[in-house]
């Protein structure tokens, strides 16, 4: 009788957990040599329950890494231009080190605006235009924070990109786009595609790594997979599925993410980690 082989996870909890631990005592040398610990300002307009859970849970994460976290709380009904006055306060406050704008924000927000006027400084979670054309060219800057957690996962599970084809399935400004641009850096041919690719199964069938990320739930059939490929879903829908058809997929895949607890676990840390990088640097503290 043949056995069906599955996929080796990639779990993420446990090298977030690892990452959080390095934070946390960097996090305490700062404290300790300048007496300020490094703040998180998280920006919530209106009261959308997935929002109002992720952004608790940011904010109890920073508890426990020793980041300070502000939150202001704005009305459904707060205009483009009272956000971005907002953030441009944030943006201008010494007491904050790092500016998280929660979104999706609201149809009548125009989010690329609100994005802009985060000071690139503070901009931790990677949104701005600056924090995208620095991962482009390979500059110093805050990386997306879900793209940034893809690669420690990749680096975690001994996962070269180099030479490799990486289909990257999602063209967001701050997932799918960014997330190419670090595997090209990292050497790896890219193939980006979306939800209105002509024969999209064609192009996940040849990939090597596979990064899904157009918020579509099992959108990446199984039986599409190539065999032994890396398989990254960093998608998330309603049910706790992923943008891939998680139980065929681990029959073919050589590694696949799960959801929850892949790809989610990493974001948080890399956010909290660049949080505590950006404090270091608006405090002049240098490593030793």
């Amino acid at each position: 009788m043949s056995s069906i082989r599955t996929a080796r996870l990639m779990d993420g909890t446990a090298p977030a957990r690892r990452m959080l631990g390095e934070t946390a005592a960097a996090a305490a040398e700062i404290t300790r040599r300048t007496g300020t610990a490094p703040c998180l300002a998280t920006v919530l307009v209106g009261e959308d329950p997935a929002s109002v859970t992720y952004v608790r849970m940011k904010r109890a994460r920073c508890q426990k890494a020793g980041i300070r976290s502000r939150h202001i709380a704005l009305p459904a009904a707060t205009t483009t231009a009272e956000l971005i006055g907002t953030l441009a306060g944030l943006s201008a406050d010494p007491d904050v080190h790092g500016i998280l704008l929660q979104h999706p924000c609201g149809p009548h927000i125009d989010e690329r605006a609100a994005f802009e006027a985060i000071d690139a400084a503070k901009d931790v979670d990677g949104v701005t235009m600056r924090s995208f054309a620095a991962m482009g060219f390979g500059l110093p800057g805050f990386v997306s924070c879900t793209p940034g957690g893809i690669m420690r996962l990749l680096e975690e599970y001994d996962v070269d990109p180099a030479g490799k084809h990486a289909v990257v399935v999602g063209r967001s400004a701050i997932l799918g786009r960014p997330a190419g641009m670090l595997l090209l850096a990292r050497d790896a041919t890219v193939t980006y595609c979306h939800a209105r690719t002509a024969d999209l199964s064609a192009h996940v069938r040849e990939a090597d790594i596979v990064v899904a990320a157009v918020g579509r739930p099992r959108l990446i059939r199984g039986e599409d997979v190539k065999p032994g490929a890396v398989v990254i879903d960093a998608g998330y829908n309603a049910g706790n599925v992923g943008d891939v058809d998680f139980d065929t997929a681990r029959e073919r895949a050589g590694l696949i993410t799960p959801v929850p607890g892949g790809v989610g676990p990493m974001t948080i840390a890399v956010l909290l980690a660049q949080t505590v990088q950006a404090a270091a640097h608006q405090l002049g503290v240098r490593e030793r």
